[in-house]
């Protein structure tokens, strides 16, 4: 019982800290790690264990975030950013449905955080350009990559994790999934439109000068950016094609990134200087603090509760499953969600042989998952990246400010969700 009162008092100081920002949220999440395996809620090799067996993301985001840097050196992302500014005519709507479109098919077919790292600089520079805030841009297109993972099979780590245990393909997700998706993309523009565009005025002088602008000026050194591009490609492609190839995301994205550091010539300092070190530290606190929660079988006490209430009433079921995962990936991250109530799933589909749509199970997880990763910043490993890369860029976005938007995102989204799976497996 002393374990368990200490290990929830160090989750809500955590989080007190998080959200107050009294100290950086690395060090907040890394002193509750560290602070847990001292007092034996965890021990020094569970602690490692946690960050090892998610080393993936780590590298992954290292790969990916030495790529960005070189690539953004050669200015093709304010190449990019007149390009979209000019097509839309500079109408910031225009403009935000444009980019979450952009950002929710790339988010479909590849990893969400390679999404966010390319989408939100460009997003930054836009509305800088255009004079408007540069919040709901950067914010709409965290909910567009979360929501584009949720179409595929292979858009969101959870997903894979959700396909595995449940033995499902492909075209399963993209026929259960994907409509969600769109339905949540119609929400959340629609929220944006009315909360946040039809306030946003745009003079005419300046959406003449974005007219008038050469964005071929813009280009700093065509040759690296020819180069960048290739081997980014060649990333990319094998992302898409990770699930045959099997070498794994982190080991294409260090690859590449170290392939494009060779070729171009970079210095190791320079390169590892903008690696967002304060992110990595981030997550390696969290994953020490996700397993000490795990320890104390607080998510498998409220997993048994789960399956002893929901026994023989599937409509039950599927709420259930939705929202709990809702909250816990609110809390936990939506990895660690999909990893664990996943479980609870395989031990409640033994009660439910005789229901035709039982697969619904798997699609209300999946649904909590995605769409509950808009709920915090803590929710999603796209959600961090983002933030830290806005704050960067010169747009600060803290946890309360996240979570007002996201919140009410998630939640209309969830409320949605939920009446689509009553509505389609019954």
């Amino acid at each position: 019982m002393f374990y368990l009162i200490v290990g929830i008092l160090i989750f809500i100081v955590t989080f007190y800290f998080i959200i107050t920002e009294k100290i950086p949220s690395a060090w907040a999440t890394m002193l509750g790690g560290l602070i847990m395996a001292l007092i034996g809620i965890l021990n020094e090799a569970q602690a490692l264990k946690a960050i090892y067996e998610r080393l993936e993301i780590l590298f992954l985001l290292i790969g990916m975030m030495m790529m960005v840097h070189i690539i953004s050196e050669t200015g093709v992302f304010q190449w990019f950013a007149i390009k979209v500014a000019q097509l839309t005519k500079g109408e910031p709507f225009r403009l935000i449905v444009m980019l979450s479109i952009i950002t929710a098919v790339c988010s479909a077919f590849l990893d969400n955080v390679t999404t966010i790292l390319l989408m939100a600089p460009i997003s930054i520079l836009l509305a800088n350009e255009l004079k408007v805030d540069p919040f709901p841009f950067v914010m709409t297109e965290i909910m567009s990559a979360n929501i584009g993972g949720l179409a595929t099979l292979i858009g969101d780590p959870t997903q894979l994790i959700i396909g595995s245990e449940g033995g499902l393909t492909f075209n399963e997700f993209l026929l259960n999934t994907a409509p969600m998706s769109i339905i949540s993309m119609a929400i959340l523009l629609g929220n944006v439109y009315f909360f946040y565009c039809r306030k946003m005025h745009i003079s005419r002088d300046l959406k003449v000068r974005m007219m008038e602008m050469d964005s071929s000026r813009s280009l700093k050194d065509v040759k690296i950016l020819r180069i960048s591009m290739f081997i980014f490609s060649l990333v990319l492609v094998g992302f898409v094609l990770n699930n045959f190839i099997d070498k794994g995301l982190a080991i294409i994205a260090l690859s590449g990134a170290l392939f494009l550091v060779v070729i171009t010539h970079k210095e190791p300092k320079e390169i590892l200087n903008n690696v967002e070190w304060e992110t990595l530290f981030f997550f390696i606190g969290l994953f020490m603090m996700i397993t000490g929660i795990e320890n104390l079988h607080i998510i498998d006490f409220i997993g048994n509760k789960l399956v002893h209430l929901t026994e023989g009433n599937f409509n039950l079921a599927l709420i259930s499953i939705t929202w709990i995962s809702g909250l816990f990936t609110s809390i936990i991250g939506n990895v660690a969600n999909a990893a664990t109530v996943s479980k609870i799933v395989n031990v409640m589909l033994p009660s439910f042989q005789g229901q035709s749509n039982v697969n619904a199970l798997w699609w209300a997880l999946s649904f909590g998952s995605c769409l509950g990763g808009n709920l915090t910043i803590l929710a999603s490993a796209t959600n961090v990246v983002a933030v830290a890369a806005s704050k960067k860029a010169g747009c600060k976005i803290d946890f309360i400010k996240f979570l007002k938007f996201g919140a009410s995102i998630s939640l209309q989204t969830l409320v949605v969700a939920t009446i689509y799976l009553l509505a389609r497996y019954n």
